[in-house]
């Protein structure tokens, strides 16, 4: 999550529960500007509007996969064998290398990440990208037409679409 984010949720505005019964109307519209903090006693309870909460827990929810992504990452570097019902178990058919990219990538993208969606979506389409990969490495068709070198290749004449004249 980017800095900028982080400082705007602890850059609060503190008002007392008595404040907050006297002027509800004012200390709502506060909250619609910026994160307000409500004291009473020794307690404070946080007032932001439903969907920037919303946008924090799904960020804290996609961090966490994230996490796990990496961990799992780490864990094939280090030679740890994961099981293939591991829902990150396609980083498996990845060399060192390759995971080495993949975690750079993933860790380059994700401190970019804000709370916009844009930008989790990007992060997504990485991931996306990635398991594709995957996907078409552990398909034997597809790893043996990849393979072939360029001197296996063979030109193969297209034959005249029926019904059309050459000019």
């Amino acid at each position: 999550m980017a800095m900028g984010v982080m400082n705007t949720i602890y850059s609060d505005e503190l008002i007392t529960a008595t404040e907050l019964n006297r002027q509800p109307g004012r200390v709502l519209d506060k909250a619609l500007e910026h994160p307000v903090t409500i004291t009473r006693n020794d307690q404070s309870f946080a007032l932001l509007p439903r969907e920037n909460v919303a946008l924090f827990v799904k960020a804290a929810q996609r961090s966490r996969e994230i996490v796990e992504l990496l961990n799992t990452a780490f864990r094939l570097l280090l030679k740890q064998k994961i099981g293939t019902e591991h829902p990150y178990g396609w980083l498996e058919v990845f060399d060192s290398d390759e995971l080495n990219e993949f975690i750079d990538e993933i860790m380059s993208a994700y401190r970019s990440v804000d709370l916009s969606e844009k930008a989790w979506d990007e992060l997504d389409a990485i991931i996306h990208e990635w398991h594709e990969s995957a996907l078409a490495i552990s398909n034997p068709e597809l790893e043996a037409a990849f393979s072939l070198h360029s001197d296996e290749l063979e030109e193969i004449a297209l034959s005249q679409p029926i019904g059309e004249n050459v000019a």
